[in-house]
């Protein structure tokens, strides 16, 4: 069961990925985790990685290809996996052909103005992560984690002007992979716009 999830920032891929991974006792590899982990571990490709970062730059495709390659060959992805973020073009989704076989994709679509209202209204703790929405699953304390009482922070990229151009990024990077899938006939598109549980339970439909 190897899986990819697709969909705009805010459109909830993530949470889906999450839930798949829970029930189906399979990985959930977001790219930006295992970048992390990578660079936590101080492996040559986290390393390499690092330094772009560092720089203020976008880690090459070439590296994020091997990153991700390297993390699917972990015996834990032998009964399947789910791909969050990753292939972002058509560049790396002609390279993970090489690398493992995809079953089906699928595409969380959502309109743009609840995107921005989703997104901006997000929230993350400083110290331990978790995420907060302001409307939808608020901190019991405003301003503060409930977890671990630290201060949640509104992340540069959830500003209102940067989630526009994050969104006009992906379209016109994610359009010519939602072709390439459709022809393939692997992808699968969902209302995001429902409530997480439905949109689950169309998801799994498509699942063992």
């Amino acid at each position: 069961m190897n899986l990819i999830l697709l969909g705009p920032p805010g459109s909830g891929k993530g949470t889906q990925a999450e839930k798949i991974s829970s029930d189906y006792d399979v990985p959930h590899i977001s790219t930006g985790n295992i970048l992390r982990h990578a660079i936590d571990q101080g492996t040559d490709l986290g390393l390499s990685a690092k330094k772009y970062m560092n720089e203020g730059k976008l880690v090459p495709d070439e590296l994020v290809d091997e990153i991700v390659a390297e993390r699917l060959s972990f015996l834990d992805c032998n009964r399947g996996f789910v791909l969050d973020g990753f292939p972002r073009d058509l560049t790396q989704a002609k390279a993970l052909e090489g690398i493992r076989g995809i079953d089906t994709v699928f595409l969380v679509e959502c309109p743009q103005q609840t995107l921005i209202s989703r997104l901006s209204n997000r929230r993350e703790c400083s110290s331990c992560g978790k995420i907060y929405h302001l409307l939808n699953n608020p901190p019991n304390r405003e301003g503060f984690c409930d977890d671990c009482g630290n201060k949640l922070i509104q992340r540069a990229d959830d500003q209102p002007q940067t989630i526009k151009k994050r969104l006009t990024t992906y379209e016109k990077e994610t359009k010519p992979l939602i072709d390439y899938y459709g022809e393939e006939r692997i992808l699968v598109r969902l209302d995001g716009f429902q409530n997480p549980d439905t949109v689950y339970a169309e998801i799994k439909k498509y699942l063992p």
